[in-house]
Protein backbone atom coordinates (compact mmCIF):
# COMPACT_ATOMS: atom_id res chain seq x y z
CA UNK A 1 0.00 0.00 0.00
CA UNK A 2 2.80 2.76 0.65
CA UNK A 3 4.84 2.26 -2.17
CA UNK A 4 2.31 0.74 -5.07
CA UNK A 5 4.69 -2.18 -5.60
CA UNK A 6 3.11 -5.71 -6.69
CA UNK A 7 4.17 -7.97 -3.95
CA UNK A 8 1.36 -11.17 -5.16
CA UNK A 9 -1.53 -12.32 -5.90
CA UNK A 10 -4.49 -14.76 -4.78
CA UNK A 11 -5.21 -18.05 -7.02
CA UNK A 12 -9.03 -17.75 -7.79
CA UNK A 13 -10.73 -20.41 -9.33
CA UNK A 14 -13.44 -20.13 -12.17
CA UNK A 15 -15.34 -22.87 -14.07
CA UNK A 16 -16.18 -21.96 -17.76
CA UNK A 17 -18.89 -24.11 -17.97
CA UNK A 18 -19.55 -25.74 -21.63
CA UNK A 19 -23.07 -25.09 -21.38
CA UNK A 20 -23.76 -22.38 -18.58
CA UNK A 21 -20.35 -20.43 -19.53
CA UNK A 22 -18.46 -18.83 -16.62
CA UNK A 23 -19.33 -20.04 -13.29
CA UNK A 24 -18.62 -18.24 -10.17
CA UNK A 25 -17.34 -19.96 -7.05
CA UNK A 26 -20.44 -19.55 -4.76
CA UNK A 27 -22.01 -21.35 -7.72
CA UNK A 28 -20.18 -24.81 -7.27
CA UNK A 29 -17.83 -24.36 -4.40
CA UNK A 30 -20.63 -25.40 -1.58
CA UNK A 31 -21.68 -28.47 -3.58
CA UNK A 32 -17.86 -29.06 -4.24
CA UNK A 33 -17.01 -29.10 0.04
CA UNK A 34 -20.18 -30.71 0.45
CA UNK A 35 -19.42 -33.92 -1.63
CA UNK A 36 -15.61 -33.91 -0.48
CA UNK A 37 -14.87 -33.06 -4.06
CA UNK A 38 -12.88 -29.52 -3.22
CA UNK A 39 -10.03 -31.50 -1.87
CA UNK A 40 -9.26 -32.66 -5.55
CA UNK A 41 -9.77 -29.04 -6.54
CA UNK A 42 -7.77 -27.61 -4.03
CA UNK A 43 -4.99 -29.85 -4.73
CA UNK A 44 -5.37 -28.90 -8.64
CA UNK A 45 -5.16 -25.36 -8.21
CA UNK A 46 -2.07 -25.86 -5.74
CA UNK A 47 -0.51 -27.89 -8.82
CA UNK A 48 -0.86 -25.21 -11.00
CA UNK A 49 0.15 -22.14 -9.02
CA UNK A 50 3.58 -24.68 -8.30
CA UNK A 51 3.56 -25.14 -12.67
CA UNK A 52 3.54 -21.52 -12.78
CA UNK A 53 5.48 -20.53 -10.03
CA UNK A 54 9.34 -19.85 -11.53
CA UNK A 55 7.67 -17.77 -14.65
CA UNK A 56 5.48 -15.15 -12.29
CA UNK A 57 8.62 -15.06 -9.83
CA UNK A 58 10.85 -14.46 -13.06
CA UNK A 59 8.06 -11.05 -13.41
CA UNK A 60 8.74 -10.23 -9.80
CA UNK A 61 5.43 -11.60 -8.38
CA UNK A 62 7.38 -13.10 -5.31
CA UNK A 63 3.90 -14.89 -3.83
CA UNK A 64 0.92 -16.64 -4.75
CA UNK A 65 -2.29 -17.40 -2.46
CA UNK A 66 -4.04 -20.56 -2.60
CA UNK A 67 -7.33 -21.22 -0.54
CA UNK A 68 -7.33 -24.16 1.55
CA UNK A 69 -10.95 -25.28 2.90
CA UNK A 70 -12.58 -26.57 5.85
CA UNK A 71 -11.86 -30.28 4.45
CA UNK A 72 -8.12 -29.74 2.85
CA UNK A 73 -7.53 -28.84 7.00
CA UNK A 74 -9.17 -32.28 8.92
CA UNK A 75 -6.97 -33.78 5.64
CA UNK A 76 -4.20 -35.00 7.77
CA UNK A 77 -2.36 -36.26 4.63
CA UNK A 78 -2.49 -32.78 3.20
CA UNK A 79 0.66 -31.68 4.10
CA UNK A 80 2.61 -34.77 2.19
CA UNK A 81 0.55 -34.17 -1.21
CA UNK A 82 1.32 -30.24 -0.96
CA UNK A 83 5.23 -31.41 -0.55
CA UNK A 84 4.96 -33.91 -3.23
CA UNK A 85 3.54 -31.35 -5.55
CA UNK A 86 6.43 -28.92 -5.21
CA UNK A 87 9.22 -31.53 -5.59
CA UNK A 88 7.41 -32.57 -8.38
CA UNK A 89 7.57 -28.62 -10.23
CA UNK A 90 10.26 -27.54 -8.15
CA UNK A 91 8.69 -24.82 -6.45
CA UNK A 92 9.50 -23.18 -3.04
CA UNK A 93 7.28 -23.37 -0.03
CA UNK A 94 8.33 -19.82 1.27
CA UNK A 95 6.40 -18.36 -1.66
CA UNK A 96 3.16 -19.79 -0.99
CA UNK A 97 0.69 -18.03 1.59
CA UNK A 98 -2.08 -20.72 2.30
CA UNK A 99 -5.22 -18.93 2.54
CA UNK A 100 -7.66 -20.36 5.46
CA UNK A 101 -11.03 -18.91 6.80
CA UNK A 102 -12.07 -18.09 9.83
CA UNK A 103 -14.65 -20.70 9.84
CA UNK A 104 -12.39 -23.57 8.76
CA UNK A 105 -10.56 -22.97 11.63
CA UNK A 106 -13.18 -22.92 13.88
CA UNK A 107 -14.79 -26.13 12.88
CA UNK A 108 -12.41 -28.56 14.62
CA UNK A 109 -9.69 -25.78 15.66
CA UNK A 110 -7.01 -28.35 17.88
CA UNK A 111 -6.90 -30.80 14.31
CA UNK A 112 -7.01 -27.39 12.23
CA UNK A 113 -3.93 -26.08 14.46
CA UNK A 114 -2.04 -29.60 13.75
CA UNK A 115 -2.52 -29.37 10.39
CA UNK A 116 -1.19 -25.83 9.73
CA UNK A 117 1.59 -26.22 12.69
CA UNK A 118 2.95 -28.98 10.11
CA UNK A 119 2.57 -26.70 7.09
CA UNK A 120 4.39 -23.61 9.21
CA UNK A 121 7.45 -26.13 9.35
CA UNK A 122 7.36 -27.03 5.83
CA UNK A 123 7.53 -23.19 5.17
CA UNK A 124 4.31 -22.13 3.84
CA UNK A 125 2.74 -18.62 4.61
CA UNK A 126 -0.53 -18.87 6.38
CA UNK A 127 -3.00 -16.41 6.34
CA UNK A 128 -6.40 -16.29 7.91
CA UNK A 129 -8.96 -14.89 5.40
CA UNK A 130 -12.21 -13.03 5.30
CA UNK A 131 -11.01 -11.70 9.43
CA UNK A 132 -14.11 -10.40 10.87
CA UNK A 133 -16.59 -12.29 9.71
CA UNK A 134 -16.25 -15.61 11.38
CA UNK A 135 -15.63 -16.36 15.17
CA UNK A 136 -12.18 -17.33 15.84
CA UNK A 137 -11.00 -15.99 19.47
CA UNK A 138 -8.18 -14.10 19.95
CA UNK A 139 -6.77 -17.19 22.20
CA UNK A 140 -6.38 -19.34 19.03
CA UNK A 141 -5.08 -16.04 16.81
CA UNK A 142 -2.19 -15.94 19.23
CA UNK A 143 -1.18 -20.12 19.19
CA UNK A 144 -1.51 -20.23 15.18
CA UNK A 145 1.24 -19.94 12.92
CA UNK A 146 -0.53 -17.08 10.76
CA UNK A 147 1.98 -14.66 9.27
CA UNK A 148 -1.27 -12.43 8.32
CA UNK A 149 -4.60 -11.46 8.59
CA UNK A 150 -7.03 -10.76 5.63
CA UNK A 151 -9.48 -7.87 6.37
CA UNK A 152 -13.05 -9.25 4.82
CA UNK A 153 -14.21 -6.99 2.12
CA UNK A 154 -17.42 -6.44 3.28
CA UNK A 155 -15.36 -3.92 5.72
CA UNK A 156 -12.89 -2.34 3.74
CA UNK A 157 -15.71 -1.60 0.67
CA UNK A 158 -18.00 0.48 3.50
CA UNK A 159 -15.51 2.46 5.12
CA UNK A 160 -16.11 5.14 3.33
CA UNK A 161 -19.53 5.90 4.04
CA UNK A 162 -19.60 4.33 7.22
CA UNK A 163 -17.54 5.24 10.67
CA UNK A 164 -18.12 1.83 12.29
CA UNK A 165 -16.65 -0.16 9.63
CA UNK A 166 -13.70 2.13 9.16
CA UNK A 167 -13.04 1.49 13.13
CA UNK A 168 -12.97 -1.94 12.46
CA UNK A 169 -10.41 -1.57 9.56
CA UNK A 170 -8.63 0.55 12.07
CA UNK A 171 -8.36 -1.83 14.85
CA UNK A 172 -7.52 -4.57 12.42
CA UNK A 173 -5.08 -3.28 11.60
CA UNK A 174 -3.70 -2.45 14.79
CA UNK A 175 -4.31 -5.63 16.66
CA UNK A 176 -2.31 -7.62 13.58
CA UNK A 177 0.35 -5.16 13.71
CA UNK A 178 0.49 -5.53 17.69
CA UNK A 179 0.96 -9.24 17.32
CA UNK A 180 3.33 -9.50 14.59
CA UNK A 181 1.19 -10.11 11.90
CA UNK A 182 1.16 -8.21 8.28
CA UNK A 183 -2.35 -7.22 7.21
CA UNK A 184 -4.09 -7.59 3.99
CA UNK A 185 -7.12 -5.17 3.16
CA UNK A 186 -9.46 -7.59 0.65
CA UNK A 187 -12.43 -5.28 -1.82
CA UNK A 188 -10.24 -1.88 -2.37
CA UNK A 189 -12.46 -0.97 -5.46
CA UNK A 190 -11.36 2.73 -5.71
CA UNK A 191 -8.32 5.19 -4.97
CA UNK A 192 -10.26 6.65 -2.11
CA UNK A 193 -10.36 3.81 0.25
CA UNK A 194 -6.69 2.81 -0.89
CA UNK A 195 -5.75 6.05 0.50
CA UNK A 196 -7.77 5.59 3.67
CA UNK A 197 -5.47 2.27 4.02
CA UNK A 198 -2.35 4.13 3.33
CA UNK A 199 -3.37 6.54 6.42
CA UNK A 200 -4.09 3.47 8.62
CA UNK A 201 -0.72 1.57 7.87
CA UNK A 202 -2.55 -1.47 6.00
CA UNK A 203 0.36 -3.33 4.39
CA UNK A 204 -1.24 -5.07 1.28
CA UNK A 205 -4.34 -4.53 -0.41
CA UNK A 206 -5.99 -6.10 -3.33
CA UNK A 207 -9.16 -5.67 -5.10
CA UNK A 208 -10.94 -4.18 -8.01
CA UNK A 209 -9.00 -1.03 -8.19
CA UNK A 210 -5.80 -2.48 -9.89
CA UNK A 211 -7.65 -6.14 -11.59
CA UNK A 212 -10.61 -7.92 -11.85
CA UNK A 213 -9.32 -11.74 -11.57
CA UNK A 214 -7.42 -12.92 -14.87
CA UNK A 215 -6.58 -16.06 -16.18
CA UNK A 216 -2.90 -16.83 -16.46
CA UNK A 217 -1.94 -15.04 -19.59
CA UNK A 218 -3.91 -11.53 -19.58
CA UNK A 219 -2.33 -11.76 -15.64
CA UNK A 220 0.91 -11.74 -17.06
CA UNK A 221 0.29 -9.12 -19.62
CA UNK A 222 -0.82 -6.87 -16.63
CA UNK A 223 1.78 -7.39 -14.77
CA UNK A 224 3.52 -5.96 -17.40
CA UNK A 225 1.84 -3.01 -17.70
CA UNK A 226 1.98 -2.09 -13.96
CA UNK A 227 5.66 -2.59 -13.84
CA UNK A 228 5.64 -0.11 -16.78
CA UNK A 229 3.66 2.54 -14.48
CA UNK A 230 5.64 2.35 -11.28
Amino acid sequence: VASGALCGAEALVRWQHPQRGLLAPFVFIPFAEQSGFIRRITLWIFEEVARHQATLASMGVARISPNLSTRDLLDTELPDKLDALLAHHGATASRLCLEITESAIMDDPERAEATLQRLAERGFKLSIDDFGTGYSSLAYLKRLPVHELKIDKSFVMAMERDASDAKIVRSTVDLAHALGLSVVAEGVENASILKQLQTLGCDDAQGYHFAKPLAFDAFGAWVAKHAERT
